[in-house]
């Protein structure tokens, strides 16, 4: 029905005959809808629903190319992560928006920035919100600030950014005003597992099973629920169960991989991650999780090839750069290590969060190999003014103080970190020998 034109991998439908610009006033409105655009759409849900994701992004493509307002086009390749960062950039830079659909271009680009820098970020959702006031004063409609999908797409941000509690804030507020936000109710199960917010997770579960039986989400948010707790054998059944409804819902085919890796069931973990990069070209995730259990298997060469390959799908994720860091290390190449972990932090947000801080720990760690004392010090004591004070940052620098010969701060933080973890058997051999040098020292002093 749909016909038989050919589109290539740029969205340009190949067939003359197809290419006419045909409009339908729908209730006879100034709202046209673009006939040739619809009907790419749906050859595309066609191709998605043969699993010929191929020909369904090309097609998606078309759509939204041949109609930039085709907005369900552009949410299906974003959502389903069937194009790469810089794919999405070539994308938005090819649409040919009109004068007054400013808004939209605004909006569009917020959408696809995932891992820019915060500046980046707020400028782009401050010029949204003044391209929204420019159309709310000519006409009776209302600024996008408020906007639910707006609203949405800064929450992910914020999840992307490792503010999760900025997130869990905003998506709240967000399904009080709209419960039936599927968008926002999964950026709010992410935030919600991230928090430990188990009980909310439980609650949130229970009504979406209720609400949407056949929808992948809500048994995703069952799986989210006992991950949360724990119980890694039921979160697996039920992410299986989501990804059975729903073969294509990215989150239960990487949360199913994460529950496996959690059991130290490697090889299950990596069949689900391999599934979800043949499934989501797009998505960085697969690969990185990948990369993480070469690591954990201590295979750094092949855990480079897959942190490179995720570098190549979103080149702007400080995470990417700091399991790059972490591969450096262990390979004993602690210069190198030390300018990833750098370009990490150079990567995150302006203001330092706690999921950064173990790469604050890993870059004293990496200064401290190249003797600079000073410089890993001062590392170290950035990572410890975040609330949650790790073992390594308090044993870093107790060791650090003792390579210095400042034995008195050296002892001062072994005792911390023996008070985090008293049986740590390194803390407890160094502060042995750092009291046993701290007396030496003073006893040379006193016969000098």
């Amino acid at each position: 029905m749909l016909g038989d034109a050919k589109v290539d991998e740029h969205g340009r439908v190949l067939d003359q005959d197809d290419g006419s610009d045909i409009y339908f006033d729908k209730d006879a409105e100034d709202h046209e809808i673009n006939i040739k655009s619809a009907i790419c759409f749906l050859r595309g849900k066609a191709y998605e629903a043969l699993d010929n994701r191929d020909l369904a992004r090309q097609w998606y493509k078309a759509a939204i190319k041949a109609d930039p307002l085709c907005y369900e086009a552009l949410e299906c390749l974003v959502d389903n992560y069937m194009l790469t960062c810089e794919e999405e950039s070539e994308l938005m830079s090819s649409l040919q928006f009109r004068e007054e659909d400013g808004w939209l271009s605004a909006f569009y680009s917020c959408l696809i920035t995932k891992h820019e820098k915060e500046y980046v970020v707020d400028a782009k959702f401050k010029e949204l919100e003044r391209e929204s006031c420019s159309i709310s004063s000519s006409s009776s409609g209302e600024t996008l600030k408020n906007n639910t999908d707006v609203l949405a797409c800064k929450a992910e941000y914020y999840h992307q950014s490792g503010e999760y509690q900025k997130c869990w804030q905003l998506t709240s507020s967000l399904l009080e005003r709209d419960p039936f936000h599927l968008k926002g109710t999964l950026v709010h199960l992410a935030a919600a597992m991230e928090l430990g917010h188990s009980n909310d997770l439980y609650l949130l579960a229970c009504n979406l099973v209720k609400d949407y039986p056949q929808k992948a989400i809500s048994w995703f948010a069952v799986g989210c629920y006992y991950y949360c707790i724990k119980k890694y054998d039921q979160a697996r059944r039920y992410f299986g169960k989501a990804t059975g409804l729903d073969g294509t819902f990215p989150p239960a085919w990487i949360g199913t991989g994460i529950a496996y890796a959690a059991q130290e069931e490697g090889d299950q973990a990596m069949a689900a991650f391999r599934t979800a990069a043949r499934l989501f070209p797009g998505c960085h995730l697969p690969t990185l999780y990948m990369g993480m259990q070469y690591v954990r298997m201590h295979n750094f060469k092949l855990a480079e090839q897959f942190f490179t390959q995720a570098k190549s799908i979103c080149p702007s994720d400080p995470l990417i750069y700091n399991e790059l860091g972490v591969v450096a290390y262990n390979m004993k190449e602690y210069r190198k290590a030390v300018q990833l972990f750098e370009l990490t932090l150079d990567h995150t947000s302006s203001s330092l969060n706690e999921m950064w801080e173990p790469t604050l720990v890993n870059l004293g760690h990496a200064l401290r190999k190249l003797k600079e004392y000073q410089r890993a010090v001062s590392y170290y004591e950035k990572a410890l003014t975040f609330p949650t004070k790790s073992l390594s940052a308090f044993a870093g620098l107790a060791y650090t103080y003792h390579l210095m010969d400042n034995f008195e701060a050296a002892i001062n933080y072994y005792h911390k970190a023996l008070w985090l973890k008293p049986d740590d058997q390194f803390c407890t051999d160094m502060l042995t020998y750092a009291l046993e040098s701290s007396c030496h020292s003073t006893a040379r002093r006193r016969i000098v």
